[in-house]
Formats: structure tokens, C-alpha cells, sequence
């Protein structure tokens, strides 16, 4: 049986892979702030705070938390060989060429002997300090004379609280991403090795996207409507490219249910960086929604192509529709659209910036919210949905909610 079962986006979630901020977010400075996409730095102890409280609320309603760093911590555990292998890989991916340094970052991260704070400060970032002064002056080079103790060897990933992003459950497998910017695709590698080597994923899930492939897509554009249809956002992280590669992949894997991908084309903005920053599924029949998208949005139906036992071909047509009515059509009921701050302009761009979009659903009619967003909160409850508010000052700061924050491995059917 596939540990891995994701057919929707609104069925009680049962099983959910998080990441608790580290000290990666204390490496972030103000002239690094735009290369690690964020937009301010966050208050460590608050945000652990805050994420700890996002966790307990999913305990307490029946949901299993998991961690990227315990996962990753128990495949480093399996052998040597696959530890040394994640080391050298790890330090390539940093971009750390010069042989010196490959080899004593290698030596420093190695005499670790706990695996999980090996895996802690892989995330946290390593600066030349950090390395034995006594080792890097064995053998002086212009490197050594024009890098100063508190450069980066490795950087920082502070964005891996937002596990959303890495790679997306989709019914029995996974789209193993390839990110958008350099510095988030290096998390993909933990993905990598969890999905490669645990053994309770190692052959038991199948991989419909790599991230070795060329195009990016990212997991917060990837949405399950339900077993049958899989939702894909054209954003300023996933190109039409990368949805073209994995409908090709979903169709021709015999297991694979879904037949239809409906993409949305939404505008390229720092703003609207994903699908679920702007669109999220709430319950059976009730979606929340930006009003900003809705004058530039376009929603293309691709299905598997006509040309037997093929594998490029594909079926691609524009839906010339209302997004209630194309929603209702494909879902087969009648949906509603809620919008963000009850579609005030104003509060539903505010709010929107602090993802007020961006629900989690842990079961129909269920959602995990900032609290920040009370417009948008105060319409869900009038709508019926019941609401559990999460603080979030500081995680907030990441640009990126709830559903960010949270990759489901299993939910019921």
C-alpha cells in the first residue's frame, strides 16, 4: 500500500509533513533578504512559538505531524554509505567547488555525531568560521585572503517552513519539484532522499515530476479536486512547460486516476506566487478566492491526447467560462466562490498579502487561518465554515499561510 493518499483538498486529513523553523532564519540579514525571498526577518522564538501552536491544532483534531527533519534524520541513519553519498551531493548542491573546502566542509559535517543536528545545520546554513581556523590555514590561497569568517559556505534555507513547495502528494505519488529560484531548489534534495531511501516511502510511491527536469514547478500551484481532476497553476514558479511534462506522466501510469488537469493562468506577481495563494477549496461545494485574479485569469482543460500508446500527446483546450461555472461543471455541483475580505478592494488586498487565501482544510467546512485576517475570517464563519486561527506575526513574514506551511501525506477517502 502507498503511504502517500491525496485525492482532495477538502477530506479529513489524517497525515501531514511539517517543518519547524531553525536557525536558518537567524542567518537572514537585510542584504540577503531579496535572494532568500523574503520580505522581512522573523522573530525565531515567536515563530517556533506560533508553528508549535499550528501543530498542536492539527494534533488536537486528529491529524499526525510528522517532520521533514525526522524523516530526513532516520534515512541518514539507514547506512554510511547513503550518508556520505547525501554529504558530498549536499555540498555540490551548495555550490562549494574549491577542493579545499569541499573537503574540509565534508570533514566538518561528518565529525557530527547526532544525525538530526547534522540535518538541522545543513538546513541552518555554514559559514567559513564555523571550519577549523588551525585546518584552513594549512594552505593559504587568494580564497582564503579575500573571504571574510562570516561568509556563507553553504547558505541558509529559510523558506523550508513552508513545505508545501518541495514536492506534491497527488493521489498515490508525488511531483518531486523543481523549484523557481536557485537558493529553494536545493530543499528539494531532503524530498530526495526521503522519497529514494525511508523505508516507509522507498518504493511504495511513484514520482510523476523530477527535479532534475529543466521547467519549475512548485507544490503550492498543485491542487487535488479530487481523484479524477487535478488542479495546476501557471504562476510566477510553475510553467506550462513543467504541467505539459506531468500530465504526460499522470496519463501514461496505468495506477494513476486522475484523466483531467484544469490550468490556471494567474497573474506573474510577488503577490500571486502560487495557485493557493489566490484560490483554496474550503469545503464540498465553497472555494475562497482573490478578486484581483478574476479580470487576467484563464483556465485551460488538458487531457490525454487522441494518438494511441503515445506519449507526448496531449489534449489542450481554453474553457471560455465563469469560474463558478467551469468549478461546478467539472466538480458536478454547484460551488460557491467566497471571496478574500468579502471582496472589499482594499482589505482583500491587505489581507490577501497575508494569505488570507491561503486556508488549510483539515476536513469539509474545517480551515486553518491566520487570525490576522479578520475580514476574510469573519465571512467564512458567516458562510458556515468553522474557523480555527492560528497567530501568525511572524510566520507570516515568509509570505506564505497555512497551506504553505503543510504538505498532506494522507487523507480519507
Amino acid at each position: 500500500m502507498s503511504k502517500i493518499h491525496v485525492t482532495s483538498e477538502i477530506k479529513p486529513l489524517r497525515k501531514v509533513l511539517l517543518h519547524r523553523p531553525g536557525n536558518e532564519l537567524l542567518n537572514l540579514t537585510p542584504d540577503t533578504l531579496s535572494d532568500l525571498l523574503f520580505d522581512d526577518i522573523p522573530y525565531l522564538p515567536d515563530a517556533q512559538r506560533e508553528h508549535d501552536d499550528f501543530a498542536r491544532i492539527l494534533k488536537s483534531n486528529g491529524v499526525e505531524v510528522v517532520y521533514l527533519e525526522d524523516l530526513m534524520t532516520d534515512v541518514l541513519a539507514l547506512s554510511d554509505d547513503i550518508k556520505r553519498r547525501f554529504l558530498k551531493q549536499f555540498i555540490y548542491e551548495a555550490g562549494i567547488r574549491t577542493p579545499k573546502y569541499k573537503n574540509l566542509v565534508f570533514e566538518y559535517l561528518y565529525s557530527f555525531k547526532d544525525n538530526k543536528e547534522l540535518v538541522l545545520k545543513t538546513m541552518e546554513g555554514i559559514q567559513v568560521r564555523e571550519i577549523d581556523r588551525k585546518k584552513r590555514e594549512v594552505e593559504k590561497s587568494l580564497v582564503d585572503l579575500v573571504t571574510d569568517e562570516t561568509d556563507f559556505l553553504a547558505d541558509p534555507m529559510p523558506n523550508l517552513y513552508f513545505t508545501r513547495d518541495n514536492f506534491a502528494s497527488i493521489g498515490e505519488g508525488i511531483s518531486l519539484n523543481k523549484m523557481f529560484s536557485v537558493t529553494r531548489n536545493r530543499e528539494t534534495i531532503y524530498a530526495e532522499y526521503i522519497f529514494n531511501y525511508h523505508p516507509d516511502y522507498k518504493d511504495n510511491v511513484a514520482q510523476y515530476y523530477d527535479r532534475y527536469l529543466p521547467h519549475h514547478i512548485e507544490g503550492g500551484d498543485i491542487l487535488n479536486l479530487n481523484e479524477h481532476i487535478l488542479a495546476v497553476g501557471i504562476s510566477q514558479r510553475t510553467t506550462a512547460e513543467a504541467i505539459d511534462e506531468l500530465c504526460k506522466n499522470l496519463f501514461k501510469d496505468p495506477d494513476c486516476k486522475i484523466d483531467t488537469v484544469l490550468a490556471f493562468n494567474i497573474p506573474v506577481s510577488r503577490a500571486f506566487m502560487h495557485l493557493d495563494t489566490v484560490f483554496t477549496q474550503i469545503d464540498h461545494d465553497k472555494f475562497t478566492y482573490h478578486p484581483g485574479i478574476m479580470d487576467t485569469l484563464q483556465v485551460f482543460e488538458i487531457t490525454e491526447g487522441d494518438i494511441p500508446e503515445s506519449d507526448e500527446d496531449l489534449n489542450v483546450k481554453e474553457i471560455n467560462d465563469t469560474l463558478e461555472n467551469i468549478l461546478s461543471h467539472y466538480l458536478g455541483k454547484v460551488i460557491t466562490l467566497i471571496p478574500c475580505a468579502g471582496g472589499d478592494k482594499v482589505a482583500a488586498e491587505r489581507e490577501q498579502w497575508n494569505d488570507g487565501s491561503n486556508t488549510l482544510c483539515i476536513a469539509p467546512g474545517v480551515v486553518v487561518v491566520y487570525d490576522r485576517n479578520d475580514e476574510t475570517n469573519r465571512v467564512l464563519r458567516e458562510k458556515g465554515l468553522r474557523v480555527l486561527e492560528l497567530h501568525g506575526a511572524e510566520l507570516s513574514r515568509g509570505r506564505g499561510g497555512p497551506r504553505c506551511m503543510s504538505m498532506p501525506l494522507e487523507r480519507e477517502d
